[in-house]
């Protein structure tokens, strides 16, 4: 039976004059695109840019919304309700969607960012509003979150299609969260032992978390971050070991 995995990676995180990571480059290797819609970063000729760029590598694209944060880039908790996770979600979502059908391609997916992200990872007030907009909105798009979080299975047992995502480079808690970024083990630094843990999430569902237990996970999709000088060299290593495994690195609409 074939093994099927996407790569992914947010794109278009600049803002005006600013650009973030090198997402032209990481084009060539990552299947699905999760694009910033201007709240937390972004802005609508960056996402014009990315989104046209994106499609003409062949890369599939989703909206990345976040909190309305830019000074933190969306990495602060906001206390909000879940009417707004809804209507924030709506609002990021459609902005991206418009350029995407402008230059002729489909939005396939939407994932959340940063403390939006965790939050309605494990808070099912927020998690079922943003599942009832979606499915509101548009009912085949591919929701893409936390590996084995609530929300995935909140969205999955109201009939969304979802995507289970994992870290290349972030530590793993025992109940199978991320480890802070404040926190020591929060970074996996060595391309090595990343390359290692993506394979063996891929191939055995498994990863070693930060205080060395062995937990189950279900790897749908690998995020790969391109903020770093060497964010090209380590994605390009990705995909081309998983793929010597056998695995075959497609985007998310083709398998889920």
């Amino acid at each position: 039976m074939s093994i099927y995995v996407d790569l992914n990676s947010d794109m278009g995180e600049g803002f005006g004059k600013y650009t973030s990571g090198h997402d032209f480059e990481l084009l060539d290797y990552v299947t699905s695109a999760n694009i910033a819609c201007g709240w937390h970063a972004g802005d609508p000729l960056i996402m014009q840019k990315t989104v046209q760029n994106a499609l003409t590598k062949g890369v599939s694209v989703g909206s990345h919304p976040g909190y309305p944060d830019l000074l933190s880039f969306g990495r602060r908790h906001m206390d909000i309700t879940p009417q707004e996770a809804a209507a924030y979600t709506l609002y990021q979502t459609g902005a991206l969607e418009a350029f995407a059908k402008a230059a002729g391609g489909n939005l396939q997916h939407v994932k959340l960012h940063g403390a939006f992200y965790n939050t309605a990872s494990v808070d099912e007030r927020l998690a079922s509003a943003i599942i009832d907009a979606l499915l509101s909105y548009h009912p085949r798009l591919i929701l893409l979150g936390l590996s084995g979080s609530p929300l995935l299975a909140l969205a999955h047992a109201r009939g969304m299609r979802v995507a289970h995502e994992v870290f290349a480079d972030r530590g793993y808690n025992d109940d199978a969260t991320l480890v802070p970024r404040s926190l020591p083990g929060a970074m996996i630094h060595d391309p090595k032992i990343a390359l290692e843990r993506v394979k063996r999430m891929v191939l055995e569902k498994k990863v070693e978390t930060v205080t060395g237990k062995t937990i189950e996970i279900q790897a749908d999709s690998i995020c790969v971050h391109g903020d770093n000088p060497q964010a090209v060299a380590f994605v390009e290593s990705i995909r081309l070991e998983l793929e010597k495994s056998g695995i075959k690195v497609q985007n998310l609409d083709s398998f889920i």
